[in-house]
């Protein structure tokens, strides 16, 4: 197993963690507005791009593909796992905050 692949998936749930987190910094208001439509579209765009590299890689190793190692393969299955199952956490919280909602007395 590549050590410095291995060093690179940490540094990218590094920036993820740190994206999901606004980067730390406090934002004001009337700097920069985000489009929750927009922000959800990348997410989901994001997971199918991983599903859509570890099938990739899959066939690839399945095929006999020498430029395609196993623990690769199975590295971008599991991000790719992690990936999905976040989303649908976010969702189920989605859900559950609706009905919350829903069922508030006015």
């Amino acid at each position: 197993m590549n050590v410095s692949k291995v060093d690179g998936l940490l540094a990218e749930m590094r920036t993820a963690m740190l994206a999901a987190q606004g980067a730390g910094a406090p934002r004001t208001v009337g700097t920069s507005s985000v489009d929750f439509a927009s922000v959800l579209k990348s997410s989901l765009d994001g997971v199918a791009q991983a599903q859509n590299q570890a099938t990739q890689m899959q066939n690839a190793f399945v095929l006999g593909d020498d430029k395609v190692s196993l623990s690769d393969t199975m590295i971008a299955m599991q991000k790719a796992n992690i990936s999905f199952q976040t989303t649908i956490q976010v969702r189920n919280k989605v859900v559950a905050a609706y009905n919350d909602i829903m069922n508030m007395s006015v």
